[in-house]
């Protein structure tokens, strides 16, 4: 496992990874998240996000910042950052799998040729940090603890 990044950057990584966030968000694609966590709900959906290392870092930092620490085992299959109201909480740093193809009460998932650049971005990150590829969300997180 390569070693974590320096505090420096980390912040320039961070930055990197929020400002695909916003790229995504300014795509002329109709969402609209309504917040019903559907689609946290892994073991009923079928599906799982991955997230690249750059995400689990940005990840992993919202979770601290909720004055948490450990990640919550679930045995229902739902996300492990979701509250036990149905919140994400952390909902502003939430994995671009989240963001663009869970949800179809959202509008479903974006096509691959609307998103590659961004991808194409969040890989480039990831290389950077010796990541190897998306890897599942809890173990994407483990990486980076």
């Amino acid at each position: 496992m390569p070693p974590l990044p320096d505090a420096k950057q980390l912040k320039e990584i961070l930055s990197r990874v929020r400002a695909v966030y916003t790229q995504l968000a300014a795509r002329p694609v109709e969402r609209n998240c309504t917040g019903r966590a559907e689609c946290c709900h892994f073991k009923l959906t079928g599906r799982t996000p991955h997230l690249t290392r750059g995400e689990a870092h940005l990840a992993a930092q919202a979770w601290k910042a909720t004055g948490r620490k450990a990640l919550p085992s679930k045995t229902d299959g739902a996300c492990p950052f979701l509250s036990p109201e149905q919140k994400c909480l952390i909902y502003d740093s939430r994995p671009f799998g989240c963001r663009t193809h869970f949800c179809a009460a959202a509008g479903g998932p974006y096509s691959r040729r609307e998103v590659l650049d961004l991808i194409r971005e969040l890989e480039e990150i990831d290389r950077l940090l010796g990541g190897k590829g998306p890897l599942s969300l809890e173990t994407a997180l483990a990486a980076v603890r």
